[in-house]
Order: C-alpha cells, then structure tokens, then sequence
C-alpha cells in the first residue's frame, strides 16, 4: 500500500524534492505552500496522487483545518514532514522584533502547530512518522544567525520531547538536519536585518566559512531510506560536512564542561 505524505513549504527548495520522490515512486501527497500556483505542475505530472493546499503554517486554525482535509481525503497520514521555514541573517543586537517574532512563528510555532494538528489522527491510527527539517544550525552556532539557531534549536528541543512521547502510540519522529545545499534558502527567501558596521567582520567570517554544497535532488531518496526504515534515527544529517563540523564543536564543549567540573560541583554544594 503506497502511503499518504503531508509536506509543507512544498513550492520549492528540499521541500519540493521530498514530494516529487514520493510522488514518483507512487505515494500519494498533499503538497502545501502559501502560493499553490507554485503546484500545477506536480498536479499534471501527478494527477490525483497529489492534492495542493495552500497553507500558511503560522496559521494554528488554518493548519488544523489542511490536516483535517488531507486525512479526509485520503483516509489517513503516514508521513508528515515540517519543512516550511526560512533563514535570518543578522547579528543578534541587529534583529527586529517583528524579524525574530516571524522567524519563531514559521520555522518553530509552525512545526508545532502541524505536530499538534496532526498527534490525534497519528495516535488513533497507531502508526506515523513525523520528519521534523531543522538544520546543522540546530546542533551549532556561527555569528550573524543568532535568530535563526534559536528557532532551530528550539525545533530540536521540541522534538526530543515529542518522540519519548509519542513512541508508545507507534509514532515514529526523525529531525533532519541538512548541512549546505543549492537551494533559494539563502537568497530570496531569506531576510536579513539593517546592518550595524561594528559586526561587518563578523559577518566576513561567516561569509568566508566553507561550506560544501549539496544536490537538492540527492536528498528525496534519503529521506525515503529514512521513513522506509524499521528503525528510523531520532537524528541524521544530510550531507557529509556536518558530522566533522560538529564532532570538533563537541569535542570543545566535553573540554570545557569537564574543565570546570569542581565549579559545577560546588554550585550543587558538593565537591567533584
């Protein structure tokens, strides 16, 4: 039996290619985006297998309403995977309040208002996997993308949570964290602060970081390996850059900790 897919920020980027692999391999999708136009074509290549909604997942009452039409129509969800979200760029003394109260209604209240719209049909299903995207950026931090890790490492945290949860009701969940791809993420999708010239260093630094850039297209068939598995991670990357970058963060993190592993004691009022 194929299964059912709910992706949101299907209009393009990494959210586009898991559609059209699960399309093409003859699952049935509900694809959503805020513009559905950015659609038609999965609908004249697909057919009936996908049904477009537009959605915009900082709406908690429209997301609960696309959740009930998509189990309407096809009876049932066995993949739901949070991808809507964008970047912010800026150093953390530059970011609007109106720049960081959107980032944390897309990429965090969005993936909760999906999570939370989609638990009662998973549960009374007694199956479901829940593929949460959040990024490198939810396990390390760079300067000038403050905004942005917090949303992501609050995605992270939720999802910790979520699967200790959820996992006696069969529910499975995964947090994908992509490293680099060839992808709008960085361009026009992004938003970036007004600038302030004392972090124009910093934000040289970030700029000059190398970064290995992915295939967009590589990453439908992972995460079909991922949600076809028995035994699916609570975590993977996608990309091979990540795994080095975030041993050496760790690695500085244990020394650290253990550094000062006597205050720590102390602060408890007992010795090391």
């Amino acid at each position: 039996m194929s299964s059912v897919w709910l992706v949101t920020g299907s209009s393009r980027g990494l959210g586009r290619q898991f559609v059209e692999s699960a399309l093409a391999r003859g699952d049935r999708v509900v694809a959503t985006a805020r513009r559905t136009e950015s659609l038609t074509g999965l609908v004249a290549s697909y057919g009936d297998a996908v049904v477009p909604l537009k959605l915009d997942v900082r709406d908690r009452s429209a997301v609960t309403e696309v959740v009930k039409r998509a189990v309407e129509h096809f009876g049932r969800l066995d993949v739901v995977v949070n991808n809507a979200g964008h970047g912010l760029f800026g150093a953390v003394e530059e970011i609007s309040e109106q720049a960081i109260r959107d980032q944390m209604e897309t990429n965090f209240f969005g993936t909760l208002w999906v999570t939370q719209a989609v638990l009662p049909y998973l549960r009374e299903q007694g199956s479901g996997h829940i593929v949460q995207i959040s990024s490198t950026s939810g396990v390390v931090a760079f300067p000038a993308l403050g905004g942005y890790h917090a949303s992501k490492w609050a995605v992270e945290g939720l999802s910790e949570s979520l699967a200790q949860e959820v996992s006696a009701f069969g529910i499975k969940v995964t947090i994908v964290e992509p490293g680099g791809y060839s992808t709008d993420w960085a361009g026009s999708s992004a938003v970036r602060t007004e600038p302030n010239a004392v972090y124009d260093g910093l934000r040289e630094t970030l700029s000059s970081i190398p970064v290995r850039m992915g295939d967009p297209a590589a990453t439908g068939p992972a995460l079909l390996k991922i949600v076809d598995a028995e035994n699916p991670p609570l975590r993977v990357f996608f990309g091979s850059q990540p795994l080095d970058m975030v041993k050496s963060v760790y690695t500085e993190r244990f020394r650290v900790w253990e550094e000062w592993a006597g205050l720590s004691a102390e602060a408890e009022g007992t010795s090391a």
